[in-house]
């Protein structure tokens, strides 16, 4: 393991993957707390599967994939929080159609150019060693801005997440927060395309929190206690996938899988303890 280790901090482009394991799971981790709390996993993956349009778009035009998954992202995120708001069509329904078009449009743009099979591999499934300083330094952006504003807007969010008729009463802006909220979901998920794959990314959002709050139902400990699993289980996995040449999200998806029926166990053990 140590061996591991060491050879992985040799290459610039192994510690890339390296950091972007951590920063991508902190993120996830509290994005995620707020994705579950609020019950919208499938907003999540309508979004993480709509995000595909953007990049094949833009490969197709020859600009950065990332943008245009990031604008493709965040336009379908608002869109679905406004129709769903106004009342206009259901979430489910909005979610399904922004879903399945972003899809088509994404696997048209890339039937269009050479090395279709490779890219869409590679953003389907992830392929964390295309990870590239850019992406580093946009996830460590995110990062921050995360943290800090789950440092400063936590107490608030908890009360527009569990109660959005108190939270008006004490003059929140409930529908900004939920826009700003949704923007923020689509760009977490689409920096993390490398690490995991649309189809693979919303174990990474959703895994974490279900085991956090097997632990405890303090959201302020579940969203700290999802971005540590969050974070231990990209490292271990990208580890584990580098000593055994298996994918990297896979890994990680085993690795959360397996920490959740332990807890889970231990959990059932304990309660079976407490009542005897």
């Amino acid at each position: 393991m140590i061996a591991t280790i060491e050879n992985i901090f040799a290459y610039d482009f192994l510690v890339n993957a390296f950091v972007a394991c951590i920063l991508s799971g902190i993120t996830c981790g509290i994005v995620g707390s707020y994705i579950v709390a609020r019950r919208m996993v499938f907003l999540a993956s309508g979004i993480t599967h709509a995000s595909f349009g953007g990049l094949g778009i833009a490969l197709y035009a020859g600009l950065n994939p990332l943008l245009g998954a990031v604008a493709f992202a965040s336009v379908s995120s608002l869109g679905i929080e406004y129709a769903s708001r106004k009342g206009r069509m259901r979430e489910d329904s909005a979610i399904g159609i922004i879903w399945s078009v972003g899809m088509a449009i994404g696997a048209l743009f890339m039937s269009l150019r050479p090395g279709y099979a490779t890219d869409l591999t590679s953003y389907l499934f992830g392929n964390i060693l295309l990870v590239d300083r850019g992406d580093v330094a946009w996830l460590a952006l995110l990062t921050v801005v995360i943290v800090f504003g789950a440092a400063i807007w936590l107490r608030r969010l908890m009360y527009i997440t569990f109660d959005e008729e108190y939270a008006r009463s004490q003059g929140l802006p409930v529908a900004v927060v939920a826009y700003v909220m949704a923007v923020v979901i689509a760009i977490t998920i689409v920096l993390s395309i490398k690490v995991m794959g649309i189809i693979l990314l919303l174990s990474l959002v959703t895994l974490p929190v279900v085991i956090a709050n097997t632990l405890t139902k303090d959201y302020r400990r579940i969203t700290l206690f999802a971005s540590i699993i969050a974070v231990v289980a990209n490292v271990i996995g990208f580890i584990f996938s580098y000593e055994y040449d298996l994918p990297t999200g896979s890994c990680i998806i085993f690795i959360l899988v397996v920490l959740l029926a332990v807890v889970k166990l231990l959990t059932s053990l304990k309660h079976r303890v407490t009542t005897l």
